[in-house]
């Protein structure tokens, strides 16, 4: 699945090691945190389902956005599903640190390194 709506674009796919790949690309802000929202709530969360939010093409986020992380999380959370954030860009790497979100999910560089984590 591609959404693209304004400047964020979302793709899913099933890595072939078995977790489900979020990728976000763009700007994650009020205006197109829905999309998010509405490619997390395509995801089959459950404790079979590990998922990576790959963040390493989003140039921008803001405290919408930052929500729409955080709510990810927890659902994946309460369904038994494992959850990782990979990728962030230097600068957005500071803004989670910033704001603790390094205290809630282990961050990884890169969506392979992510999914490593979760299957190995």
């Amino acid at each position: 699945m591609t959404d693209i709506e304004g400047t964020l674009a979302i793709t899913r796919q099933h890595h072939p090691a078995g977790p489900v790949v979020l990728s976000v690309a763009g700007e994650l802000d009020h205006y197109t945190a829905p999309s998010l929202t509405q490619a997390v709530g395509e995801v089959p969360f459950g404790p079979d389902t590990d998922v990576v939010l790959d963040l390493s093409g989003m140039e921008y986020c803001d405290s919408t956005g930052l929500t729409v992380i955080i709510t990810a999380y927890h659902r994946a959370e309460s369904a038994g599903s494992s959850f990782a954030v990979a990728g962030l860009l230097p600068a957005m790497d500071r803004v989670f640190r910033v704001v603790g979100l390094d205290q809630v999910f282990t961050l990884f560089g890169s969506a392979e390194e992510a999914v490593e984590a979760l299957t190995g």
